[in-house]
């Protein structure tokens, strides 16, 4: 009998070629996931500067108007150093000052906390006492100890070393970043730089609104939960505004997070009550930035999909830890920009030209 050849169906097909399409740019994901693992101490500065340079900006623009660019660039700089610096020695003062307040505030917030377990879960004092014993003994083990002190001494060398790659690579994203970019771009060959150099703008444009954007969002978030911290005369209310304040820098999770650890303070120095008035006014507070701020101040322009943000702080997380997660959003943002750019989304017209003329993409043997 002839034998025909067996044929594939046509979706069978399709399917199969689109797997394979979508392992190829997995693997190439998670290989360089896994590189930036390796280089993470150096990548992260670089973008952490970028991401301060596109904040800073208009700062230094103002500064140029009445300073040499160098000079603009290092008071910029050396101001951010200082407000840094003040905000730190305040929320130190602040904790120095408020442990003996707290110390009494706490005892009466625990014999709270213990009476409403009692009434509630129908735990004894001695129950209560040896879960308490049993779970200082857990933390205070000594190999457990020692490691997390090893990592912690580890953690900050890395973040020192961090924070002068970071200041240093700001002040020459300052001082002369366009020449930077410039150098960039003619690495590539003369019939990709325009588009490459359209692209560079659109992605700068994108981290610049999405910083401001997200800094607008940070201190509505602080002022917000501090004053109701404040009210409520809940201990520490200027860190837990500082630590919001960073909080609000990774969308969705970060400015909750933050504000739980303001509920977990109330609740401790003053009881359940007081607490849960805390998670309220978190809550709203947190309404108020998802529902109001964010549309407004980031827009369709600066919009990411909460699923693709998830995703991004998640990725982030995995390859570099809190910082990963703080830089996740925004490398979104930008790639999604630049990407709609490049199929023709966001293209206006004569921007091509105008950034070419503005950085100068010609190589300089070309010009006459």
């Amino acid at each position: 009998m002839p034998s025909h050849p067996s044929t594939v169906p046509p979706t069978i097909r399709a399917a199969s070629e689109w797997a394979w399409r979508l392992l190829v740019i997995a693997a190439a994901l998670v290989a360089t996931a896994y590189l930036l693992g390796f280089v993470s101490e150096a990548v992260i500065p670089i973008v952490v500067a970028t991401l301060l340079a596109a904040l800073l900006d208009p700062i230094k623009r103002a500064l140029r108007r009445h300073l040499k660019p160098a000079a603009a660039a290092g008071v910029t700089v050396l101001g951010t150093i200082a407000a840094i610096g003040l905000i730190l020695f305040l929320i130190g003062s602040q904790i120095t000052g408020g442990f003996s307040e707290m110390a009494g505030q706490v005892g009466q917030g625990l014999d709270q906390i213990r009476s409403w377990i009692r009434d509630t879960l129908h735990i004894s004092d001695s129950q209560f006492a040896t879960y308490l014993e049993e779970a200082k003994q857990a933390l205070s083990s000594s190999e457990g100890l020692r490691g997390s002190l090893t990592k912690a001494g580890l953690g900050a060398t890395h973040v020192i070393a961090g924070t002068f790659i970071s200041l240093f690579a700001l002040f020459f994203f300052l001082y002369e970043g366009d020449r930077i970019w410039s150098w960039v771009v003619r690495l590539f060959p003369k019939a990709a730089r325009e588009r490459v150099a359209s692209s560079g703008e659109v992605a700068w444009a994108q981290l610049t609104a999405f910083t401001r954007a997200t800094l607008l969002v940070a201190l509505v978030d602080a002022a917000g939960i501090t004053l109701v911290a404040v009210i409520l005369r809940v201990p520490f209310a200027l860190a837990i505004g500082a630590l919001v304040f960073l909080g609000a820098f990774i969308p969705i999770v970060g400015a909750l997070m933050s504000g739980l650890v303001a509920v977990l303070i109330a609740l401790v120095a003053h009881g359940p009550i007081v607490a849960l008035l805390m998670l309220a006014g978190v809550i709203a507070v947190q309404q108020l930035e998802s529902h109001v701020l964010q549309p407004f101040l980031l827009g369709r322009a600066v919009s990411v999909h909460p699923l693709a943000v998830v995703l991004a702080i998640t990725a982030g997380v995995v390859v570099a830890g809190i910082v990963g997660a703080l830089i996740a959003v925004p490398i979104a943002a930008v790639v999604n920009a630049v990407l709609k750019h490049l199929h023709g989304d966001s293209i206006a017209e004569g921007t091509a030209a105008a950034v070419t003329e503005r950085i100068a993409i010609e190589d300089p043997d070309d010009r006459s």
